[in-house]
C-alpha cells in the first residue's frame, strides 16, 4: 500500500460549508424563518440545487442584482440565467418557489367574499403584479355574494401602456356568470398614480357593463411603490 493511501482517512473531510448548511437548518427549526436574513433563506433554496458548493455568495449577488427578494422572486428565466452560477434547473427551482407563493396567497381569496378580506387582495395584488416589467391588466370576477370566482390576465402590454377591450371584458364576465368586478392593472414604472387614460379606461368598461347589470367595484393601479384605488380618489 503506498504512502498516500496510508494517509487518506476513511471518511474525507466535508467542505466548509456542510457546517454553514447545518447551522442555518438548525436555526430555522429553532428559531423560525423569522430569524435568518433575506440572504440566509435564499441559501436554504439554493442548497438542493446546487449541493456541492458554497451558495452563500451567490444567494448575496442575486439578491444586489435584483435589489431584494421581491425583485429576485419576479424576475424572469432569462434574468436569472444571466447572474454567473444560476443554471436554468435553479432558475426554475427560483420561479417555482415563487408560483408556489402566488398561488398560495389566491388559494386564501377564491370563493371568499373579497370585499372583506382587501389587506389580503392587495398583498396577492402586489405579489404577482408590483414588478413586472410589463403593464397587465387583470379582472377579478365576482358572484352576487361577492365572492371570487375568477382570476385572469385580460390582457399585457408595453413598459407603460396595456390595451382594455370592454366588449371582451364583458363577453368573458358573462361566460363565467360573474355580476361585479375588480379591475387591476400595474405600473412598471413604479408610480401607482391613475393617469388620464387609466381613468378613461375604466368608465369606457363601466359603461360597457351598465347593460348587463355589472359592477366595477374599483379599479386598483399597483407599482412596487404601493398601489391607489380609482374609487377612493372619487374617479369613478
Amino acid at each position: 500500500m503506498s504512502q498516500a493511501l496510508k494517509n487518506t482517512p476513511k471518511d474525507a473531510e466535508k467542505p466548509h460549508y456542510h457546517g454553514h448548511r447545518d447551522r442555518l437548518r438548525g436555526r430555522l427549526l429553532d428559531n423560525g424563518p423569522d430569524a435568518l436574513q433575506d440572504y440566509e433563506l435564499l441559501e436554504l433554496i439554493l442548497f438542493s440545487a446546487i449541493p456541492r458548493r458554497d451558495v452563500k455568495p451567490l444567494a448575496k449577488d442575486l439578491l444586489s442584482a435584483f435589489g431584494g427578494l421581491p425583485e429576485l422572486m419576479n424576475a424572469s428565466l432569462e434574468e436569472l440565467i444571466k447572474v454567473k452560477g444560476i443554471s436554468e434547473s435553479t432558475a426554475l427551482l427560483l420561479q417555482t418557489m415563487t408560483a408556489i407563493s402566488h398561488r398560495a396567497l389566491k388559494a386564501e381569496l377564491m370563493h371568499k367574499p373579497i370585499l372583506n378580506s382587501w389587506a389580503r387582495l392587495m398583498e396577492y395584488c402586489q405579489a404577482t403584479m408590483a414588478h413586472e416589467k410589463k403593464e397587465h391588466f387583470r379582472i377579478l370576477f365576482m358572484n352576487k355574494k361577492n365572492e371570487l370566482i375568477g382570476d385572469e390576465i385580460q390582457n399585457s402590454g408595453t413598459v407603460d401602456h396595456t390595451p382594455a377591450y370592454p366588449r371582451e371584458i364583458m363577453k368573458r364576465a358573462l361566460e363565467l356568470g360573474a355580476t361585479a368586478l375588480i379591475l387591476v392593472h400595474n405600473h412598471p414604472s413604479g408610480d401607482p398614480n391613475p393617469s388620464q387614460a387609466d381613468v378613461d379606461m375604466t368608465h369606457a368598461i363601466m359603461r360597457a357593463a351598465e347593460p348587463f347589470s355589472i359592477v366595477i367595484h374599483d379599479h386598483i393601479v399597483v407599482s412596487r411603490n404601493g398601489y391607489s384605488s380609482l374609487k377612493n380618489q372619487g374617479l369613478m
